[in-house]
């Protein structure tokens, strides 16, 4: 008896267009290091799946924390690509 599993390989994430992405969406609150700023938190060390968790929930229009009114309205129109791709970025670039 032979089983085989099929695999479809991860899509790499787009690093240029995941820093696009945070330079025109995210730093203006979250720092150009990400590092946060005043009452907007630090996204330092975060791993890509709780960084992508998040976004789709503020894409959802779900209240997570006390900035949820800022971060659903810039969460909503965002893909699947574009979260994938933003969450890998500031996870790969910001430790």
């Amino acid at each position: 008896m032979t089983i085989s599993l099929l695999c479809t390989p991860l899509q790499a994430a787009d690093q240029e267009a995941g820093k696009t992405l945070y330079s025109n969406n995210c730093a203006q609150c979250h720092g150009p290091t990400a590092k946060g700023m005043a009452s907007f938190p630090s996204l330092t060390g975060r791993d890509a799946n709780y960084l992508k968790s998040r976004l789709e929930t503020y894409r959802a229009g779900e209240r997570v924390g006390a900035n949820s009114a800022l971060m659903i309205p810039n969460a909503r129109d965002l893909s699947d690509e574009d979260i994938a791709n933003l969450s890998e970025f500031i996870s790969q670039n910001f430790e």
